[in-house]
């Protein structure tokens, strides 16, 4: 039984806080980094995994976030930034941010991709003061030959996730409760 406290809930905002204060080494370049870094991250994902092209060519919007960092010592946080993407055209700039909570200890790097395969999705991500993501979240994996299985390019989810990229001591990443609010680099 995992008991909660008062201090515990401070010191994992307090650690979310730094984690967001550090800016993940983008700089203070703006939109203009975030935006190469962008292009680079959906290069490397299509290069890499050649299905998630498919996957984008058929959702109605792309989130990509190039750079989450995630630690923990019992609690812990994450932190990113990225751009939405429609028509390949970058149309908001936004922030990921996550506080956990439990048996955890060590530090990741990882990219991810949200595809927005419905209007209502896309809508509702781009409508509200801030998003979070949800256990009903649709994931691609791969397959044995590293491609994104068949699965997820015929799924009727209205949103997929795509997480690469993973370096680091914690074992896993997940994007259930990651909050995503729009920014202005």
């Amino acid at each position: 039984m995992t008991i909660i406290t008062r201090r515990g809930v401070i010191a994992g905002a307090g650690a979310a806080a730094a984690l967001s204060a550090c800016g993940n080494g983008i700089g203070s370049d703006g939109a203009s980094m975030i935006d190469a870094r962008v292009d680079a991250t959906r290069n490397y994902l299509f290069t890499r995994y050649p299905g998630t092209q498919d996957l984008a060519a058929k959702a109605l919007g792309v989130l990509y976030m190039p750079l989450i960092t995630k630690a923990g010592l019992g609690v812990g946080g994450s932190y990113g930034r990225g751009a939405l993407l429609i028509d390949d055209v970058t149309v908001d700039y936004y922030s990921a941010t996550q506080a956990t909570i439990g048996f955890q200890i060590g530090a990741q790097q990882y990219a991810h991709a949200l595809f927005f395969m419905t209007a209502e999705a896309l809508a509702e991500f781009r409508s509200g003061p801030g998003w979070s993501a949800g256990a009903d979240m649709e994931y691609a994996l791969k397959d044995r030959g590293g491609n994104v299985s068949a699965e997820t390019l015929t799924a009727l989810d209205p949103v997929i996730a795509v997480v690469f990229g993973q370096a680091g001591l914690i074992v896993g990443a997940t994007l259930e409760g990651t909050k995503y609010t729009r920014i202005i680099p």
